[in-house]
């Protein structure tokens, strides 16, 4: 018999915003928003005040100021920010050496082997809080689970500053009365397409045998059969060299190509940014298409150098979409814009610097 897996997922409250409100007393208790003024910018992170009014992060900086006119406005320190998950990640390899960041403000951490707090995962999860707030001054939240999947969810459930446990003889129980769009991948088109079967909740979504839900979804109706019954056996893999960075996003409407310009710019932001964040240079561009049918199309280019920009990429994202040979009255569902092919930087000659220039380039959206 497999040994049950000890699972957490720990996500930064609020992290950029966190931190700018702990460096300037001044800022504590007030909406502040951190990104750059403009009709370009998205905004990065939003303190729980800010969230009140709306505010949320990857939405445009102009929308978040007309829904919160008092918002203070804070430029991102990312050098910052990622002086302060190094900290965090220290505190995490305390518990194990199975730490699996996903970003610089969450991670997951397989503790089924781990010593500290006598091998309880609730009261590792709860030290390591403490610890965090203790180094940091900053709160967290984690979730417990047997697998990454209800781990994520449960983090989110006593945000901020809590923690939530899914034992595994409690997985059904947890799972069936939540909503369908609580599992990853579910945005709003596909929530539509759920209620147009009836489907609201994940106790309705289970009752779907997977042969219907793989000839309606294709591959990604497998993956709804597995979440809907707590299924999730990827393991926490801790140092993975970064091979792809991406960001994709499914609209609101299905639309003809050429129809989603604004929407390759936005995403070509969110990956440049991520990309900003490793120590690896991509050097193919790829962009990825769903149809309404659920037809999925790749198209990629690696230039001779490596991207230097965001324009770059973007520009190069846009040319990719000519090559695409569908009939002109297909209409599309998602679409997505990455980077592939990394490299360690020193093995590879850049155009210019992908960290160049902080004002520019760094502050752009994250995924």
């Amino acid at each position: 018999m497999a040994q049950l897996r000890k699972i957490i997922h720990v996500d930064m409250d609020a992290f950029y915003a966190s931190v700018e409100q702990r460096d300037d007393p001044q800022l504590r208790g007030k909406p502040v928003v951190v990104a750059w003024k403009g009709a370009r910018s998205v905004v990065c992170a939003a303190s729980y005040e800010a969230r009140t009014f709306g505010v949320r992060s990857a939405m445009p900086a102009l929308r978040a100021e007309r829904l919160c006119p008092d918002a203070i406005f804070v430029p991102p320190d990312f050098a910052r920010y990622k002086a302060v998950s190094r900290q965090i990640r220290e505190i995490f390899l305390q518990h194990t050496p199975l730490v699996e960041p996903l970003s610089l403000d969450e991670a997951y951490l397989d503790v089924t082997d781990s010593p500290t707090c006598d091998g309880i995962a609730t009261e590792i999860a709860r030290t390591i809080r403490a610890q965090i707030r203790e180094v940091t001054g900053l709160t967290a939240s984690a979730g417990i689970a047997p697998n990454k999947f209800l781990a994520k969810v449960a983090s989110d459930w006593r945000k901020p500053d809590g923690q939530f446990v899914v034992p595994p003889s409690k997985v059904e129980q947890f799972l069936t009365p939540l909503p369908v769009g609580r599992i990853p991948g579910v945005g709003k088109v596909m929530a539509g397409k759920l209620s147009a079967l009836s489907i609201a909740t994940v106790g309705d979504l289970r009752a779907l045998p997977l042969e219907q839900l793989e000839a309606l979804f294709g591959s990604f109706g497998g993956s709804l059969y597995r979440r809907a019954r707590g299924i999730d056996e990827r393991p926490v893999e801790p140092d993975q060299p970064v091979q792809s960075i991406s960001s994709e996003d499914t609209f609101a409407e299905d639309l003809p190509l050429g129809a989603f310009d604004e929407m390759i710019t936005q995403l070509a932001e969110r990956t440049w940014r991520a990309a900003g964040r490793t120590e690896r240079v991509g050097h193919t561009v790829v962009l990825k298409l769903k149809t309404a049918q659920f037809r999925i199309l790749t198209r990629s280019f690696t230039p001779d150098a490596a991207p230097s920009s965001v324009e770059e990429l973007r520009d190069i994202a846009l040319a990719l979409c000519q090559r695409v040979q569908l009939p002109a009255e297909t209409l599309y569902r998602l679409v997505g814009v990455g980077l592939s092919g990394f490299r360690d930087r020193e093995d590879v000659m850049v155009q210019g610097d992908l960290f160049r220039d902080v004002q520019r380039d760094d502050w752009l959206p994250g995924v």
